[in-house]
């Protein structure tokens, strides 16, 4: 792993989530986590784009009177198949029920990413798509995944980082880690347009 070089400009990734933390380290930049204080519930009638895009704001805007210096970093994940909202499982059996219903069929992974310069107000975003094709999926194969990978906390309960790997057929997107949950190449820009590159 890279290690996180000094740099002039505070850092804040507005997340408690081991996973966007792990990818964030890949770039080798030194930052903090703290966690937001935003309500996430999802308004009706709300695209799963736009309320990834409004939580990621949001995220990234409740931190400011804590950083008020600092570069934040907002990101949230929303997914949908045949017009549903797929939250995280928090369990076993509503994992089997995602697991199931997505067997054979398509997911869209809408992730957004905010960088907010707390000093200047100045705000960037995206939103990043990824389509998934997931195999079909019987009994077996769902329990053997589950019991091996918990992913009680992943959206769709597919941990593509992990053996939910072996869950999918396909996988479209213009930045791969937008599926684990930050969208580094979208990311590594809004830094530089900041004036913190990467490299």
């Amino acid at each position: 792993m890279a290690q996180p070089r000094a740099q002039p400009r505070r850092l804040v990734l507005a997340s408690t989530s081991r996973y966007r933390r792990e990818l964030l380290e890949r770039l080798g930049v030194a930052f903090e986590a703290a966690a937001p204080h935003f309500d996430e519930a999802p308004l009706s009638g709300e695209t799963s784009a736009a309320t990834a895009l409004r939580l990621s704001v949001g995220k990234a805007e409740s931190l400011v009177r804590t950083f008020p210096d600092a570069l934040i970093i907002g990101a949230d994940q929303v997914a949908s198949s045949e017009g549903r909202t797929l939250g995280k499982p928090g369990n076993h059996e509503n994992a089997v029920q995602q697991l199931r219903a997505l067997s054979g069929k398509a997911a869209q992974f809408d992730t957004a990413v905010t960088l907010l310069d707390a000093r200047e107000g100045q705000l960037q975003s995206q939103v990043v798509g990824c389509h998934v094709l997931f195999r079909e999926l019987d009994e077996r194969r769902i329990e053997a995944y589950l019991r091996r990978e918990q992913p009680y906390d992943c959206a769709g309960s597919a941990k593509a980082e992990g053996l939910g790997i072996a869950l999918i057929e396909r996988i479209d997107t213009d930045d791969p880690t937008s599926l684990i949950g930050l969208p580094l190449i979208a990311l590594t820009a809004m830094l530089e347009r900041a004036g913190l590159p990467v490299l």
